[in-house]
């Protein structure tokens, strides 16, 4: 088959180019460079720089296209909530180019890699599909935008949608910025240094983890799955694990006794999240097989910043 991948320089976008070249599969991928890094691509995966508001290129880069995987995004919530207008712009108004672009060539299937926060805070976990969210951040609301574009706009041309709410990812080559960068990695590092580990709140809010290799193997079932055209679906592990408990088990994959710090004057964000998983079982045969602990150690096995 031949794929499109928006963000193809990107954590996930990079490991779901090289997953599907291996399987022999034409792969081209996009990206503005913004946080992505190309040498993460394999040679085999055709490359361009560039972004969504280009649409000379992205009908070039459609051609022949029979999915397009939609991963390009800005990505961290605390800095959505400082540019909420940069997240909207990026986020939602990149989703409505590329729609119109691949409604243009005729492009027939779009997976949108969308995100578990966009549940925000709900009173019941795990958190299913039908539940109607509540995003507390600029960040999960251009998702939730993104999601509502994509089935719409699918809807009105006859374009396959599928959107995929995954979890909170990690694994080998995640990207670590300077500023609020992800809790897996950042916790890897401090603890390997001898650093400090600071938590937000009281360290009782939990998460979903789910190794980048699980969240692979959803993605490259939906781009041919059969009748979940517009559906909603969930990608994360399936178990809840709060920040204490991610600390225990950084400290114990590394051998560090690293200071933990608590900030309880500052949000830990939303108090729970846990992904309901029924859905994406029957629909893309999804069972994500590596646990947090052994996520960690092949993490550590894997990325050269942790040798």
């Amino acid at each position: 088959m031949n794929f499109l991948i928006t963000g193809a320089a990107g954590f996930l976008g990079s490991s779901l180019a090289n997953q599907l070249s291996r399987e022999g599969h034409l792969v081209r991928g996009l990206d503005d460079l913004s946080a992505g890094d190309p040498k993460a691509l394999g040679p085999d995966v055709h490359f361009t720089r560039g972004d969504l508001s280009d649409r000379p290129k992205l009908w070039t880069l459609l051609q022949e296209v029979d999915v397009v995987y939609h991963l390009a995004a800005r990505v961290s919530v605390p800095e959505s909530i400082l540019y909420p207008r940069d997240y909207n712009n990026a986020n939602v108004g990149g989703t409505v180019a590329l729609m119109e672009a691949m409604r243009d060539v005729g492009v027939r299937r779009v997976v949108l890699a969308s995100s578990g926060a966009v549940y925000g805070d709900l009173g019941k976990q795990p958190l299913k599909e039908s539940m109607t969210p509540n995003p507390r951040s600029p960040y999960a609301v251009s998702k939730l935008a993104a999601e509502y574009y994509v089935r719409t706009i699918g809807g009105l041309w006859g374009i396959e949608t599928v959107s995929l709410r995954i979890f909170n990812a990690y694994g080998p080559g995640q990207h670590l910025p300077a500023s609020h960068p992800p809790v897996v990695p950042h916790y890897l590092k401090q603890a390997q240094r001898g650093g400090t580990l600071v938590v937000h709140g009281d360290g009782t809010q939990t998460r979903d983890y789910v190794y980048v290799d699980d969240v692979v193997s959803g993605m490259v079932a939906a781009a041919t799955a059969p009748n979940v055209d517009g559906l909603v679906i969930n990608i994360g592990s399936g178990r809840e694990t709060s920040i204490n408990e991610l600390i225990k088990c950084v400290q114990d994959v590394t051998g560090s006794n690293a200071e933990v710090i608590y900030s309880p004057k500052t949000s830990g964000g939303v108090s729970r999240l846990c992904a309901d998983l029924a859905l994406a079982k029957e629909k893309l045969n999804y069972r994500p097989s590596i646990e947090l602990e052994e996520g960690l150690r092949i993490t550590l096995k894997r990325d050269p910043r942790f040798k």
